[in-house]
């Protein structure tokens, strides 16, 4: 996540390039992010005792 802020950020190629593929790289890792989240959630419920 950081890494796509930060590339978000530089002006590398040019600066409507670099802010298409930076916006695209944080919105890719934020949805990594919860993702990750939403199935680690639902492996820790496969293992709770019913009842």
């Amino acid at each position: 996540m950081v890494g796509a802020i930060v590339s978000a950020g530089t002006n590398h190629l040019s600066p409507t390039v670099a802010s298409v593929l930076g916006f695209i790289a944080v919105t890719l890792a934020s949805i990594n992010i919860v993702a990750g989240f939403m199935v680690t959630d639902r492996m820790l419920n496969m293992f709770k005792q019913k009842g």
